[in-house]
């Protein structure tokens, strides 16, 4: 017997050999049809796969991301199966589950395929998955495995299997179909029900520009017809908020060839909104104790080299700037870290000055490949809300404690009600990526841990996701459609002080070194204003909108009323525009909720005459007439209740 200890807390005992299926049979049939895969002391295996020994076992369904995973690792096996039906002498790349489906990269020779393939396709996964095959899991010794995809003509497998280690291959297969795979698997294909394939990209083999490009198929599954239409609802309605959509309609941003790819030109009205994030920000830090400073967009690559960053993501910067001078090089500046730790330095600190506080809006670049950048959610010049905090270790959770209160602050005040804390650690398997002495590490991963424990955050934890120099804590946000999103971080860093030779007087005489803090609550602030518009659509909270009203006289008539409206708004601090366009009064109004603007103000006879506005609100229409002393009463509670 062995004893299988499940989430709760609870232990039973089972036979050796006990599987997933079994485990969830004896709790509920109900249960056990709804198991996709099961995870094992951390890993995920198939329902079916024996369990040898005592283990902590987590029963994973559609409900769990590793569920979905595993679905739709097993659905991209189905599109394989499907494809090597209907072209025969296909040869297969990769086939992973990734964020919200799954794909594969494809070499069919000289046959041609794109979009109006897609669905022949799809009803032959469709069918394929009626026979409900089961995934079959085959232990291959290297030799094996090499002479059947030899015998295949698949050199892609061949390679792959090449870089593998002798008595850690597997085969799975379903049906007709044998693939090279760890798994973990579904039962069988049947509970495959609904399947939508994407759309067709080309794809480098091994993501090298020099190998041969292969047909990538992406694709989407769900247990139920229901879910997948939903889904595709969802990404109709991402259609309508993408941002790059919104920030052309809205005029926030733009972006030219002739200024550089990746490099977003932001607008009258996009500065507006980000100038007023900018300032939103200021006044919460200056009310915690930060002090604003500046440092240079460039700098000298030895400073780089000191901090590690050169090492560590020199290949992704731009290159350097040589000058006249013999061997000085110069970076732009990809971090604003190094650059605080010498502004830290400039003068001897004693325990009693710490902590010190320094942010920042520091714009940094990185040369992201042109593949690879979107919008202004992947650009190679962003502004980062940056700061570093400088204090003594007895306060390291102290200050970690307000900056996670300054992170949910951010989060309440711009409507983002659904986050969960991600605390990222190093990878033990690989700590080569990762600088600094263990015990210092595993001092900071405790310190982070502790303050979202002591907050009460829920909180996942994710190994691998550290910064090179030390842990962190993210915050990975849903928006208004389900998706999830990484925004905000804090780090706790015991290396850059160390690298740098900080220092700070002790109590007792001695010098010592400062502990780190990185943190930046909206990130970049291109990324934070991109996930920001998607998330509401491009209806700004009021405060935060670029234009808050827009004053629409009925005719010429009323232009100097308009005016004498506009000017007495302003001096309230509401922002907008006078519509003084030779346009119909219902053309003044559409344009305006296409714009988004909250709140639109009509004045005609009627209104000039008693001194009132009528008021329309977008989205919910119209509010009646008042005077407009009301309104301003009106909007600034409308405003109040919006931050909150």
């Amino acid at each position: 017997m062995i004893k299988i200890t499940l989430p709760d807390g609870s232990v039973r005992e089972y036979e050796q050999g006990v599987t997933g299926h079994d485990i969830a049979m004896s709790i509920s049939e109900g249960l056990a049809r709804n198991v996709l895969s099961v995870k094992v002391n951390g890993e995920v295996w198939d329902s079916n796969r024996p369990i040898s020994n005592d283990a902590a076992v987590q029963l994973l369904t559609w409900n769990d991301d590793e569920g979905k995973s595993t679905f739709w690792h097993s659905s991209a096996h189905l599109l394989a199966e499907a494809l090597e039906e209907l072209y025969p002498g296909v040869k297969f790349g990769i086939g992973p589950p990734i964020e919200n489906g799954f794909y594969y990269d494809v070499d069919l020779g000289d046959k041609e395929f794109g979009e109006d393939d897609l669905e022949k396709v799809e009803q032959k996964m469709l069918e394929l998955a009626r026979n409900k095959n089961e995934f079959v899991r085959k232990d291959v010794s290297k030799a094996d495995a090499l002479k059947y995809f030899e015998e295949k003509g698949d050199e892609y497998k061949i390679e792959l299997i090449q870089d593998l280690e002798d008595g850690k291959i597997t085969f799975y297969e379903q049906g007709n179909f044998v693939d090279l795979c760890r798994g973990p698997h579904v039962p069988h294909t049947g509970v495959i029900k609904a399947i939508k394939l994407m759309n067709v990209a080309g794809a480098y083999w091994r993501g090298d520009e020099n190998r041969k490009q292969l047909t990538r198929i992406y694709g989407v599954s769900f247990p139920k017809q229901k879910e997948l239409k939903e889904h595709l609802e969802r990404l109709e309605e991402a259609k309508k908020r993408d941002h790059r959509k919104l920030g052309k309609e809205l005029e926030l941003f733009t972006f030219s060839e002739k200024v550089g790819l990746g490099l977003p030109l932001w607008l009258p009205k996009g500065t507006i909104l980000r100038e007023r994030l900018e300032n939103f920000m200021r006044r919460a830090q200056v009310k915690a104790g930060y002090d604003p400073v500046v440092s240079p967009h460039i700098g000298a690559k030895e400073l780089y080299v000191t901090s590690g960053h050169y090492e560590k993501y020199g290949e992704d910067s731009f290159q350097p700037i040589k000058t006249p001078n013999e061997n000085e090089e110069f970076l732009l500046k990809p971090m604003n870290c190094p650059h605080h730790c010498e502004i830290y330095k400039h003068k001897p600190r004693s325990y009693k000055d710490l902590p010190v506080r320094y942010a920042e809006f520091g714009t940094v670049y990185r040369y992201e490949q042109s593949g690879e950048l979107h919008g202004l959610t992947r650009v190679r010049g962003f502004t980062q809300d940056d700061a570093h905090i400088f204090c003594r270790p007895d306060q390291v959770k102290e200050e970690f404690i307000k900056v996670i209160d300054l992170v949910l602050y951010v989060f309440k005040a711009l409507g983002f009600k659904d986050y969960t804390a991600q605390v990222s650690l190093r990878d033990p398997e690989n700590k080569a990526k990762y600088i600094g002495d263990d015990a210092l590490w595993e001092k900071a991963e405790r310190e982070i841990q502790e303050a979202a424990d002591e907050k009460g955050l829920e909180t996942v934890t994710e190994l691998g996701e550290a910064a090179f120099y030390g842990p962190k804590l993210d915050f990975m946000v849903k928006d208004a459609l389900g998706r999830k999103w990484q925004l905000g971080t804090i780090q706790v860093d015991y290396n850059l002080p160390q690298r740098f030779q900080l220092e700070y007087t002790g109590a007792d005489n001695q010098k010592h070194r400062p502990v780190m803090i990185h943190r930046a609550p909206f990130g970049s602030m291109e990324r934070f204003v991109a996930v920001l518009i998607e998330h509401c659509g491009g209806n700004f909270p009021l405060w935060l909108a670029p234009d808050q009203m827009a004053i629409l006289p009925i005719s010429e008539k009323y232009h100097e009323y308009a005016q004498e409206v506009f000017s007495k708004l302003g001096e309230k601090d509401i922002r907008g525009f006078v519509d003084d366009r030779d346009e119909k009064i219902g053309r003044k109004i559409r344009d305006a909720e296409v714009k988004k603007v909250p709140f639109m103000l009509i004045v005609g006879e009627k209104e000039q005459n008693e001194g009132r506005v009528s008021v329309r609100r977008h989205g919910q229409g119209d509010l009646g007439s008042m005077p407009l002393a009301e309104f301003v009463e009106h909007f600034q509670q409308a405003s109040a209740s919006d931050f909150n």
